[in-house]
């Protein structure tokens, strides 16, 4: 099957558009999290800070097809073990997942079988520090965000810190996910298995 074929086909069944373009650009545009860029204005400012709201009220209250819902098409959701991001080709991730396989997590959070999310993690999130910065591209924003979330699950609380880096798409009016990348302040200590969504 053509890649054109492929695109209008259900995204859950391939990972097309990760290649290695997708990967350099990535890579590339990391030091924009440090430089920033031109603060957005007051409109789409308070748009951004909805949407963020929003993903961690759903994350929270467990509405993951909410959530995924928030997202782009194309997407990525990013753990790196590297503070800052690192080269994820070269590099082991947390997580490291495209839209289908975020469609394969929410499936498997909700398939009722998922033993280390038996009984569901609970969990509450703080979110900081909003910064809202133009791109170079049309209808896109870059958010950098510190986030503070606490989790509670078989009688045993933790705290998971660091900061957020979205990347935002326009479509049809509306903003929406393309790049999670979570960075842990720990990232690169060793972690047990992270089994719901950060």
């Amino acid at each position: 099957m053509s890649i054109d074929k492929q695109e209008n086909t259900e995204s859950s069944r391939y990972s097309y558009y990760v290649d290695e373009k997708f990967y350099s650009e990535l890579i590339q545009r990391l030091p924009e999290w440090e430089n920033g860029g031109k603060p957005v204005n007051q409109s789409i400012e308070s748009k951004c800070k909805a949407l963020l709201f929003l993903e961690a009220r759903l994350l929270d209250d467990g509405k993951f097809d909410d959530w995924l819902g928030l997202f782009t098409s194309k997407c990525l959701y990013w753990i790196p073990t590297t503070p800052g991001g690192g080269d994820p080709t070269k590099e082991v991730s947390i997580a490291f997942d495209d839209r289908r396989r975020l469609e394969d997590k929410v499936f498997w959070l909700q398939c009722g079988f998922a033993y280390a999310q038996t009984p569901r993690s609970r969990t509450s999130r703080i979110i900081s520090n909003i910064e809202i910065f133009s791109s170079a591209k049309e209808q896109e924003v870059n958010i950098r965000s510190n986030f503070l979330i606490h989790e509670f699950r078989q009688g045993q609380t933790q705290a998971f810190a660091g900061w957020y880096g979205h990347r935002l798409h326009q479509q049809d009016g509306k903003w929406k996910i393309a790049l999670k990348q979570v960075n842990l302040i720990d990232a690169d200590g060793g972690h047990e298995n992270l089994s719901f969504l950060l």
